[in-house]
């Protein structure tokens, strides 16, 4: 057990009410962490860009050129996995430990034994089933199309039918995106902070959403959509937003519960 989890705390604490000064505060104090340990947030968000950068190559190399919508609109939900080494650093900082590259990295192979692995499994499921489920929307509605190729028949989508699949594969995004926030906003940190089950962090998550539903929907709204412009440019504002996203988060967790 690396230096700073003397004795993992078990007991879950209770929900706050937030309000709009927190949302603000966390914001602040992520780009605080980002700016005073920017070599650990590049790091992780170079690895993120990385992987974008392959699932983009595979699917275009392939002439999936379609398939990068669904991927791109899925692929961000593997953020708060990938954002554990910035807990880590956030947390570190907090009770001021060194941030040692050795100790940082090593965070989640030090969960292994631990329930972050099975918290990891359900967001791997949540984004192979979204990927499964816009496959299935668009052979519903696109299955009979006479296409030659989707890469350069986008003018199939001006259709009634096309607009419909645009508008079906939003709406099931949203869904899907919604449903794995509730359950993960929470659950990450407070798995790497405290010694808990991840059936009862994933509860502690939903709970904070409960409590706290018009400021979680823009917490969510913030988030996805500091991603997607992010991600527009080849993935490169990610390598600053996804840093920022992560320590805030943390600090979100610590705000969230007593």
């Amino acid at each position: 057990m690396s230096q700073g989890y003397s004795e993992p705390e078990a007991v879950v604490p209770g929900v706050r009410i937030l309000s709009p000064d927190d949302l603000r505060f966390v914001l602040v104090a992520g780009m605080r962490d980002f700016a005073r340990a920017p070599a650990f947030g590049l790091f992780f968000a170079a690895v993120y860009v990385l992987c974008g950068w392959i699932i983009a190559y595979a699917l275009m190399s392939t002439g999936n050129f379609w398939w990068i919508l669904p991927a791109a609109a899925g692929f961000p939900i593997l953020g708060p996995f990938i954002a554990c080494g910035l807990y880590e650093v956030s947390r570190r900082r907090e009770v001021g430990e060194p941030l040692i590259w050795s100790e940082v990295l090593g965070v989640i192979r030090r969960q292994k034994d631990r329930q972050i692995p099975s918290m990891a499994a359900v967001v791997v499921i949540f984004f192979l089933f979204w990927n499964i489920v816009s496959h299935m929307v668009f052979a519903l509605f696109m299955g009979t199309q006479p296409m030659v190729n989707i890469s350069n028949s986008f003018e199939i989508f001006m259709t009634a039918n096309g607009l419909t699949l645009l508008a079906v594969e939003i709406l099931v995004g949203a869904v899907f995106v919604s449903v794995l926030f509730s359950l993960t906003v929470v659950s990450l940190p407070l798995l790497l902070d405290r010694e808990v089950d991840f059936v009862t962090a994933m509860l502690t998550s939903t709970d904070v959403v409960r409590a706290n539903p018009v400021l979680m929907l823009s917490w969510g709204i913030t988030i996805g959509g500091a991603l997607f412009f992010a991600m527009l440019p080849a993935f490169l504002g990610l390598l600053v937003v996804l840093p920022v996203l992560g320590h805030a988060s943390w600090h979100l967790y610590r705000r969230a519960l007593d």
